[in-house]
């Protein structure tokens, strides 16, 4: 199978940024390594990844045996990680990104976002949850952390920072406020939940969107019995059978065609595959007018678990 040539997003600092990466965001820890050099192999050099997926160490060995083998170089790789929830307080900015960093065997990202606006309880816990299930809060300001970004830019830590699930007015702020202005805001965006407004918002600031979850997350932990299932929309699957493409593709390029970033999220290698053979063909402007028609502005990735009443909960805006 041919491999299928990543076209380049340059982003506002002269960096780029490939278009097309592997998310590993749920992928299991016996499974991540595999996929990600299934993917290298394919052509992937993007490759989406965040602390709190705890699957950092596998994700840096696979990278580590591709580099020794000669099949790629660290500086053809893009990788993206996250700064989490619990480690927002200045203090703890920077020990989070050189634990990140040590977990892949790296010596800097090429991206690091802050993973939500919304700080929670600083200590060991991931997660630490109230008797309701909800997160517990802490009062850092994310503005606070995003100074502290600044300062991993500096030290050569990583080499680009951005913010990931921020809505319109947290960005405004952050921007109102920084002297390095975020590269990404990456965003859950589907034919569902298009974010149209959010989009040209970012775009007229200079920032690009990377497009998480393109399918909806048929696994997403936050799902409930009864959501829509993206995969079996009848409009797509019309779209799909007139192009001889899968569903998952249809979504794909529609993102691609709107100059987005996208990261989807496989560890079956014929899938990696599949979900790459997006650059051979266009969707007409008809049929990405009525994909567009599709979105009823629903979130496979709500967060309501993170507390709807936190401050910084980013999805009570209108976008």
């Amino acid at each position: 199978m041919a491999l299928e040539k990543i076209p380049n997003i340059e982003l506002n600092n002269g960096t780029s940024i490939p278009a097309f990466g592997l998310g590993t965001w749920k992928s299991l820890p016996n499974q991540v390594s595999q996929a990600v050099k299934d993917a290298i192999d394919l052509g992937y050099r993007h490759f989406d990844c965040a602390f709190v997926y705890e699957n950092e160490n596998e994700v840096g060995a696979a990278i580590k045996e591709k580099i020794e083998e000669g099949v790629v170089s660290r500086e053809d790789l893009f990788i993206v990680s996250k700064l989490w929830n619990t480690f927002h307080r200045p203090d703890l900015v920077e020990p989070a990104i050189r634990k990140s960093l040590e977990n892949f065997g790296l010596e800097y990202l090429d991206a690091y976002l802050i993973h939500f606006p919304m700080a929670a309880q600083e200590g060991d816990a991931l997660h630490p949850t109230n008797d309701d299930g909800i997160l517990i809060a802490s009062d850092v300001d994310y503005l606070d952390t995003y100074k502290e970004m600044e300062k991993l830019v500096d030290k050569g830590l990583t080499k680009s920072i951005g913010v990931s699930n921020f809505n319109k007015a947290q960005i405004e702020r952050i921007l109102e406020n920084c002297t390095i202005p975020p590269v990404i805001n990456q965003v859950e965006c589907h034919p569902y939940l298009s974010q149209e407004k959010l989009i040209e918002y970012c775009k007229s600031k200079n920032i690009a969107i990377t497009a998480y979850s393109p399918f909806a997350s048929p696994d997403s932990p936050f799902r409930k019995p009864g959501d829509p299932e993206l995969l079996e929309d009848l409009v797509l699957k019309s779209i799909a059978n007139k192009h001889e493409k899968s569903v998952p593709q249809i979504c794909l390029r529609w993102i691609i065609q709107k100059g987005l970033i996208v990261i989807p999220k496989s560890v079956t290698k014929s899938r990696i595959a599949e979900n790459m053979q997006v650059f051979g063909f266009e969707l007409e402007e008809e049929d990405m007018v009525n994909i567009n028609c599709l979105n009823r502005d629903w979130r496979a990735v709500n967060a309501k678990i993170m507390g709807e009443d936190h401050k910084y909960y980013p999805f009570n805006d209108e976008f």
